[in-house]
């Protein structure tokens, strides 16, 4: 798998404000993309319903863009190769506008979801194409602010999503947070062009893998559907979920055999044959996982159950901001410090806010939800940085590029698949709650008379103790998701000091 092209000799790097305007386009861009994988999470309830559908179905439209955009990064390295890097990043960009277009005017959920497909089939390589042309415009002793400056619109986009999409939902049609990057991609595709246009890269024609390409679609997309469908369908009690399984588990090992064995092959998966790399990017996609599990089901819990408005449960949400602080920090520290104390620290310290969270109550006022997501970015750079440091470090200097889209390629698909996982345990989980609620309760009917004695009516009386007893029984499923998550921060934190120490000597590039 390659990521990006490296650079190589060409035109002279920018300087000044040639310099300062390309570096913001190409971090815009990057921005934009990135963003889109969060902005549309507190509104999933807003789109459901205009949908009319449910809340949880209402997720394949934030699954189907990460799958879209995970599955298609194997695919920069040739597109770029055979096309040139500016001119595949250009037509990324105007197709990522067009089908942004298009899932604003969608009518139905199939018909945003497959827009969301293609916007995701866009965005995908221009994360490393960013990258790419940022190290062909800087110069090469500037190459660790140009990555800075990536990996800094890579750590604020998730976390500014939410906030935004919850402003835009709520002030606005629920299509603009697909609408607004309209203009913005439009405006960055021609400027890009008439900027990098003589800076494209050669091209030649090179095989593709189409037989692996293929295979990972069907079992990436295969588990993907069976996530999403299982609770909707009965899970194994339907025969189509069935099949979805045993497609995604043939189609995995036929993926695993054709992969080790062909010449070319579109996912590079010998690199995992460095400890280092392995475990660096088992950590970084579970870890990613955990967290994005979180950012899925607090907005849906604050508004189907607290009665939260989308714009404070994205306020509410995004209160990372302190990770655009720390961001210089982590990577300041990370040629300093052992990354894998670093990435340690920064994982304890998500367990650490996901057991704050699990303590949460109906009673929660917005200072005490708002506070640990504060808090929270503190660590979000510790995390990113160095084991993206740990992962690619530990590759041969030729392996990078396919290292660096292999780690992007996990990551995404650890998010997509999270989300489902994360909404259905939930959902099961505050069903088993309820029943539990429901069957402790005790003198039911000395309840509803004490209700009706205030002066409620009967029906009143069993609806509120009903909303009651939802509204607990959410609060308790909310709260295990982030115990669970908790659990799960503690292993990695002992699970990556299984990565041998990385040299000295800072990694090529970081991963998205």
């Amino acid at each position: 798998m390659a990521s990006a092209p490296q650079a190589t000799a060409g035109p002279p790097p920018l300087t000044g404000g040639a310099l300062f305007a390309g570096g913001a386009l190409l971090a815009l861009a990057n921005f934009m993309v990135v963003l889109d994988t969060t902005i549309a999470n507190v509104s999933v309830p807003a789109v459901a319903g205009a949908l009319a559908v449910s809340p949880t179905q209402g997720t394949w439209i934030i699954t189907s863009y990460s799958v879209a955009e995970a599955i298609t990064v194997p695919l920069t390295g040739w597109l770029a190769q055979r096309f040139g890097t500016v001119r595949v990043f250009c037509l990324a960009m105007a197709g990522f506008a067009l089908f942004s277009a298009l899932c604003g005017v969608a009518q139905s959920l199939s018909m945003l979801v497959v827009f969301r497909v293609l916007q995701g089939v866009c965005g995908g390589p221009m994360i490393p194409l960013s990258q790419a042309l940022l190290l062909r415009i800087f110069p090469p002793q500037q190459a660790a602010m140009a990555i800075g400056l990536w990996a800094m619109t890579t750590v604020v986009a998730p976390v500014a999503g939410p906030l935004l999409g919850g402003i835009i939902s709520d002030n606005y049609h629920w299509s603009w947070i697909f609408l607004i990057n309209v203009p913005v991609a439009t405006v960055v595709a021609f400027l890009a062009w008439r900027m990098f246009k003589d800076r494209e890269t050669e091209t030649r024609t090179l095989p593709i893998d189409s037989m692996g390409l293929g295979l990972l679609v069907v079992w990436v997309g295969a588990l993907q559907i069976m996530l999403d469908k299982g609770k909707e369908l009965d899970w194994f009690g339907s025969g189509f979920i069935v099949g979805c399984a045993i497609v995604a588990a043939v189609g995995f090992v036929a993926f695993l055999i054709w992969e080790l064995t062909a010449e070319n092959p579109i996912v590079d998966l010998r690199i995992f044959r460095h400890r280092g790399f392995a475990v660096g990017t088992g950590v970084l996609s579970v870890g990613f996982g955990a967290f994005f599990a979180s950012v899925i089901v607090l907005p849906l819990w604050l508004q189907t159950s607290m009665g939260y408005p989308p714009t404070w449960a994205g306020y509410a949400t995004g209160g990372g901001i302190l990770a655009v602080f720390f961001s210089p920090l982590a990577a300041q520290l990370v040629s300093r410090v052992d990354p894998r104390a670093l990435t340690s620290f920064g994982i304890l310290w998500f367990g650490m806010v996901a057991f704050w969270r699990s303590d949460f109550t109906t009673d929660a006022g917005f200072w005490q939800i708002f506070l640990p997501g504060v808090v929270l970015g503190i660590g979000v750079p510790f995390f990113f940085v160095p084991t993206t440091r740990i992962a690619l470090a530990s590759v041969a200097p030729a392996e990078t590029a396919s290292a660096a889209g292999l780690q992007s390629f996990a990551r995404t698909t650890g998010a997509a698949f999270a989300a489902s996982l994360s909404t259905t345990y939930w959902e099961d989980s505050a069903s088993r709650a309820r029943d539990n609620l429901v069957a402790a309760m005790s003198d039911f009917q000395g309840r509803i008379d004490a209700l009706v004695a205030v002066g409620l009516g009967p029906g009143q009386a069993l609806g509120q103790i009903d909303r009651l007893v939802q509204q607990q029984a959410v609060l308790l499923a909310t709260d295990r998701v982030f115990f669970l998550t908790g659990c799960i921060f503690m292993v990695l934190a002992g699970l990556v000091w299984l990565a041998p120490k990385p040299p000295n000597a800072a990694a090529a590039v970081a991963a998205h």
